[in-house]
């Protein structure tokens, strides 16, 4: 039994495929690791294949799986999980792009507990190199996509990553495109994960395979996960949408606490804009109480600010998400003419994702 599989998928890569293997394996040796290279192939048409059977007469570690159908470098890692001789995977490209020197540490976060560990081009001490502006774009757009189902994760779109057999085995993957790692996060069972840095090079040898395909099909995955969370409440991408929910009613417990205290004081005579002042601050200061204790329970944010911190953060963004309701429904109703309570459904509407997103992200956010 090796102590871990690395997966390299592979297209027509001659020219880069010796070069990482001779790297993976010197990493696996120095750090006196029982690792298995295992190669996943889609059938490619130069060299590749001949080139990796002849690595293997002379490596027993080196593997090889010619895939004749169905090709996608995700249902080439896909496969791979169900043919690897460990129980730690990590998944790397064949192009250079991704440092083996990295694989030794992955494992052993992995051994510390964690389900998945992520090469993370987006956090402190990541980058990317030699990338044109068009990729950079993209990648930011996936990004964003991936980071409205798992906000604490800065690059749900790596390619570079650890996981746990007993993540994947079971999980109903069906993954098309170069997004693996977003269906794992998706559809497998986890709940501990760790993002290493890393800065990205882009490949030297050969083309990249990016296609207008790749972003369509990525948006698909995206609406798939979301779907597959809905009747699936073990899945991570659940959890999320929970914390959404809950925020919602949260929020309709406001709108109440408003309106009863804004009766109440102007029952006892006090001015109207005193009273609106007072109803408005006590209402978010409810929103806040139950949000902290409710709806972000589990936050790490909790453990690592204080609670006047964390309030500070919400009364700033909840007075953006009001000048944002605001705004929409005066300039739809004065501009376009749309009805005051249509422009104010959607200023609300709007004000609401903005306060769930920018809350979400610094005020109980992952630091």
């Amino acid at each position: 039994m090796y102590d871990l599989s690395v997966i390299i998928p592979t297209f027509n890569e001659e020219e880069n495929i010796l070069n990482i293997i001779e790297e993976v394996d010197a990493v696996l040796k120095k750090s006196n690791l029982n690792g298995e290279i295992l190669v996943v192939d889609d059938n490619s048409q130069d060299r590749t294949i001949t080139l990796v059977r002849e690595m293997h007469s002379k490596k027993e570690n080196v593997n090889i799986i010619v895939r004749l159908a169905d090709h996608g470098l995700s249902q080439s890692v896909a496969e791979g999980f169900t043919h690897a001789s460990s129980q730690i995977f990590i998944v790397i490209d064949a192009d250079l792009s991704h440092p083996p020197a990295l694989i030794p540490k992955m494992y052993e976060e992995i051994r510390a507990g964690n389900d998945l560990v992520i090469g993370s081009r987006y956090m402190e001490g990541g980058g990317i190199r030699q990338w044109p502006l068009k990729r950079r774009l993209i990648s930011i757009g996936a990004t964003f996509l991936g980071r409205l189902l798992f906000p604490d994760i800065t690059d749900p779109v790596s390619g570079f990553f650890a996981v746990k057999k007993e993540v994947v085995v079971n999980a109903p993957l069906r993954p098309k495109g170069y997004k693996i790692l977003l269906e794992v996060l998706g559809k497998g069972t986890w709940e501990n994960d760790r993002e290493i840095p890393f800065e990205f090079v882009d490949r030297e040898i050969g083309s990249s395979k990016l296609k207008f395909r790749t972003i369509t099909e990525y948006a698909r995955q995206v609406v798939d996960i979301t779907f597959y969370s809905f009747f699936h409440h073990q899945s991570a991408a659940w959890r999320e949408w929970k914390k959404v929910f809950k925020f919602g009613i949260v929020g309709l417990s406001g709108i109440i606490v408003n309106l009863g205290l804004l009766q109440l004081l102007l029952m006892a005579g006090i001015s109207g804009y005193i009273s609106l002042f007072f109803a408005i601050a006590i209402a978010i200061l409810n929103n806040f109480i139950w949000n902290d204790l409710w709806t972000f329970r589990s936050s790490s944010q909790r453990r690592t600010t204080s609670i006047w911190q964390r309030l500070w953060l919400f009364y700033t963004v909840s007075a953006g998400g009001a000048i944002i309701n605001y705004g929409i429904a005066m300039g739809l109703t004065n501009l376009v003419g749309m009805n005051l309570l249509v422009s104010d459904t959607l200023g609300i509407l709007v004000g609401f994702i903005w306060n769930f997103l920018i809350n979400r992200r610094f005020t109980w956010g992952r630091r």
